[in-house]
């Protein structure tokens, strides 16, 4: 869950329910606090998933028992939910399950190697690839070539210093001064160095066309479909970007509106 911000500085804290489950809070996107997590079964379609009334409370009076204002229902400004898929090692309760990838694989002699994965989450793709390459390079000559490279390829954009954000920052605004701090800032933490494919030779704000709210502009928007493969307002406000917590509801249409008559003016081009 999402709440307007409930400390000022920049840590995170890490808390114990009375039920021995782990919970954090998280400084989130400047002006808020993230919390979470719940854990429980799902049986449903992952497609219909989402925070249940239940586990918001939860979250809540969690958060309350620590911090000195209590934190309501009311005060969650939005939620998000997803479905992990866990290897099951016979435990009886989802939290007690192994939070390890599992890899199988089946490579009879004279047939095709077959890998399955069973769990893993998004923070550890990259070892879990990595592993995966491990089990197969005995069978796939291109996995033995380029075993053990992801970790230390940058991902794209993030090709300079570790410590060097705020020159990146810096640089940005030299090249495009008029680009106010905040959107440098933003623009810069989520493009990195392809910031400039983005803004290309724009001289003025004017020319990143139209403003949807929040400093989200035509330009984004046609970068994030073309690049980042963005089909739907959803995909470019809570996936790519979390600007949906600073966007109306008539706004999000607005830019939904848009990406349909670029998608429908490529469709005619074609």
């Amino acid at each position: 869950i999402v709440v307007p911000k409930l400390y000022a500085h920049d840590r995170c804290y890490i808390f114990q329910n009375a039920d021995r489950r782990i919970f954090f809070a998280i400084p989130y996107e400047r002006d808020f606090t993230l919390i979470g997590t719940t854990d429980i079964d799902y049986a449903g379609d992952p497609a219909d998933v989402c925070a249940s009334a239940d586990e918001i409370a939860y979250l809540c009076a969690g958060a309350s028992d620590y911090f000195k204002a209590p934190v309501n229902p009311g005060d969650v400004v939005w939620t998000y939910s997803g479905v992990r898929p866990l290897f099951d090692d016979g435990v009886s309760e989802a939290q007690a399950a192994t939070r390890d990838y599992v890899l199988k694989l089946d490579a009879e002699r004279g047939k095709p190697a077959l890998l399955s994965i069973y769990g893993g989450k998004i923070t550890t793709y990259r070892k879990l690839a990595e592993a995966a390459l491990a089990e197969l390079a005995p069978h796939v000559p291109m996995a033995r070539r380029n075993a053990g490279w992801t970790g230390k390829k940058p991902l794209p954009g993030g090709d300079f210093p570790a410590q060097g954000f705020e020159a990146q920052v810096a640089a940005t605004q030299a090249r495009y001064p008029f680009l106010q701090p905040a959107l440098a800032r933003r623009l810069v933490r989520a493009y990195g160095t392809q910031v400039s494919g983005l803004l290309c030779d724009a001289k003025s704000q004017a020319d990143l066309g139209r403003a949807f709210g929040a400093d989200l502009s035509e330009a984004e928007v046609r970068y994030l479909m073309h690049f980042e493969w963005a089909m739907t307002a959803a995909d470019i406000v809570w996936r790519r970007s979390k600007l949906g917590l600073r966007l109306s509801k008539a706004q999000i249409v607005e830019v939904g509106m848009f990406m349909q008559e670029l998608q429908e003016s490529s469709r005619a081009a074609e």
